[in-house]
């Protein structure tokens, strides 16, 4: 993989931070800085699906009033209703 060169500014409390944890590490310091990017950009990722997944868990009803499912039922299947919705796919092979 093609490498890209940055160059940061950090205040020197920082640089030498940054040596003094890559020395203990036994990398250097661009290998150490790669590390803690990846690293920070795993738990955003993360972050992001545990939200998602709360997020779904506190509008799973409202989801479901609105899309005609039923949350403590069968995921993904369509409650009861009595009356059928259009779904473009009337009269093809498959269609419900």
């Amino acid at each position: 993989m093609a490498k890209t060169q940055l160059n940061v500014r950090v205040d020197e409390a920082t640089a030498e931070a940054a040596r003094a944890r890559a020395l203990q590490r036994g990398v250097s310091v661009n290998r150490y800085i790669e590390e803690l990017v990846l690293k920070d950009a795993g738990e955003v990722g993360q972050t992001f699906v545990e939200a998602a997944s709360d997020f779904m868990k506190q509008y799973e009803r409202v989801f479901a009033e609105e899309f005609g499912l039923d949350p403590g039922g069968d995921r993904g299947r369509e409650r009861t209703t009595g009356r059928e919705r259009s779904t473009g796919r009337e009269g093809h092979p498959g269609a419900r």
